[in-house]
């Protein structure tokens, strides 16, 4: 159901008051008010089947203030250019891919892009190593194809096909995680924009209004490099990791308090200063240096990405709320770093003590931090 379908059916739906019940609404349902509420003062022109004009979904992803004092929280903390290009790129021919490190809200931001422009985020194929061609072409109802033999009735359309005969935004997430031949029946989808049924002897012809984002990292096993044929087909638009610290600990307190809400959490403002440490300790250990350039250190094997700040925070309040007195300290975030950052046992756990010893011990005000850690690494 698109976000129009939604608005029309009124609050009281049922479509809403199962999404208020879900642990993770989909972005159309979590932010249905904010979207209702550019769809209204949005007058600028719209591509075709797009809910939302460029500049709106552009405002939707970054966040700000319209006319009638509706605030839009921002879903993408990072260079507004960056948002601007992904968006242009969905009104072309050309497909998008979001490339990054993990951590870096490639999915979070290809769910988003796909709820404003479409309305609908759940037209998504998710990419393994196991992913069959059917998944990105169509697969066959087999009892129906032993009962009458190929028909339009037997084939099961996938996500990918979905879009392309309904004019909407298709998502294959972890694209060089699927096998290079099931990568390359993209090719024809994306140049051709069109998709053939041999077996019936038919087509489906995407419409206006179709487009494909997919999302990839080069930094895990099992990666798959895509085709120069394939890479050809998208426009690739890089997700970098928050510039400065203050900008990840703003996305860190952002996500956190959203999911905390989600799973009635307390508040995090009074653990700022937690959350901040975690940011601090995993930007140095990621950079190789501490914040004052002072002090050169190792990196442990693990990313220490942003998304793996948010979810050691997040346990942290967990702690805090079910055997604490609901404010998050130190040693509610201690052992999640530690997991974290020792993904390695022999040598991440040296280059983590080497850290304890040189650098948090040391710093003023972090007591309590380091004897937390040093008590979880003991």
């Amino acid at each position: 159901m698109t976000v129009s379908e939604i608005n029309s059916a009124g609050v009281g739906s049922g479509v809403e008051a199962a999404a208020a019940e879900a642990l993770r609404p989909h972005a159309e349902h979590a932010f249905a008010h904010e979207l209702k509420a550019l769809a209204a003062a949005d007058d600028r022109p719209r591509p075709a089947r797009w809910q939302l004009s460029p500049w709106a979904v552009a405002t939707y992803l970054l966040g700000g203030t319209l006319p009638d004092g509706t605030v839009i929280t921002p879903k993408y903390v990072g260079p507004r250019r960056i948002v601007e290009v992904a968006v242009t790129t969905l009104a072309t021919d050309r497909a998008l891919l979001l490339l990054g490190v993990p951590g870096t809200a490639k999915t979070w931001v290809s769910e988003h892009l796909a709820a404003a422009v479409s309305g609908d985020s759940t037209l998504l194929v998710q990419g393994t190593a196991g992913t069959p061609e059917e998944a990105i072409r169509y697969g066959w109802n087999y009892a129906q194809l032993l009962a009458h033999g190929p028909s339009r009735d037997a084939l099961v359309p996938s996500p990918v096909m979905r879009a392309m005969a309904e004019g909407m935004t298709a998502r294959v997430e972890e694209l060089t995680r699927i096998p290079a031949d099931v990568q390359d029946t993209l090719i024809t989808i994306l140049s051709e924009k069109t998709l053939p049924i041999p077996e019936l002897g038919q087509e489906t012809q995407a419409v206006r209004g179709f487009n494909l984002i997919a999302t990839a990292n080069d930094r895990d096993r099992g990666v798959n490099e895509l085709s120069s044929a394939l890479r050809r087909r998208f426009n690739t638009v890089v997700l970098p990791l928050p510039a400065t610290a203050e900008e990840e600990v703003d996305i860190v307190s952002r996500r956190v308090d959203q999911l905390g809400r989600s799973l009635d959490l307390p508040a995090a403002p009074e653990g700022m200063d937690e959350i901040r440490r975690v940011v601090t300790v995993f930007r140095e250990l990621r950079d190789g240096v501490t914040g004052d350039g002072r002090t050169k250190l190792k990196s442990p094997s693990g990313t220490l990405s942003t998304a793996e700040a948010i979810s050691v925070v997040t346990g942290g309040l967990a702690l805090a709320a079910h055997f604490g007195d609901g404010v998050l300290r130190s040693g509610d975030v201690a052992a999640g770093i530690l997991g974290a950052v020792v993904r390695d046992p022999a040598a991440d756990r040296v280059i983590w003590q080497e850290y304890l010893e040189t650098v948090v011990r040391e710093r003023d005000g972090w007591k309590d931090f380091y004897r937390a850690c040093r008590q979880v690494s003991a």
